[in-house]
């Protein structure tokens, strides 16, 4: 079986990723969804809040397992002896950050694939920065993040810092 990753900052989780998983698993059997630190993002939740939003969210979806790292994408692929990268593509300005990305990929790493998939069109609209804006001025989420997600985001934005 071949062993495929999804990297991602994922905060949070949005129901586009989520069809991205689903889709990713019955391709492959199973999928390692793997948070990244991105010390050039600024991020609402840890590493560990947005692995436990991971695993809550995609519990009933078989095959998925939840990790995380930190450094680059190829070195992850390699020590955990996998060769293929799941990346979602939404819009076309997504392309071409994703195929600069790629190139890299492929040059530090010859043996990785990519394999883009698009969300279901439900969802090609949604990031996970709109979703932040959202929730924080207090509006209703729901239809863009599970349950899990939306509580998360509510207690974030609820609380005062």
């Amino acid at each position: 079986m071949i062993k495929a990753i999804y990297p991602g900052t994922f905060d949070p989780l949005t129901k586009g990723h989520e069809n991205v998983i689903s889709r990713a698993q019955q391709l492959f059997g199973g999928i390692d969804v793997v948070v990244g630190y991105n010390p050039r993002k600024s991020t609402l939740f840890s590493v560990e809040e947005r692995k436990e939003l991971i695993k809550e969210a995609t519990k009933g979806i078989p095959g998925v397992i939840v990790s995380s790292f930190q450094g680059l994408t190829v070195d992850y692929l390699k020590a955990n002896k996998s060769n293929v990268i799941i990346r979602g593509l939404r819009v076309i300005s997504d392309f071409e950050f994703e195929f600069q990305m790629s190139l890299a990929n492929k040059k530090l790493y010859p043996d990785c694939e990519i394999l883009y998939l698009m969300p279901g069109e439900n969802y090609t609209y949604l990031n996970s920065s709109m979703v932040k804006e959202i929730a924080g001025l207090g509006g209703d989420v729901s239809s863009f993040v599970s349950g899990n997600v939306e509580q998360a985001l509510k207690a974030k934005f609820s609380s005062p810092e």
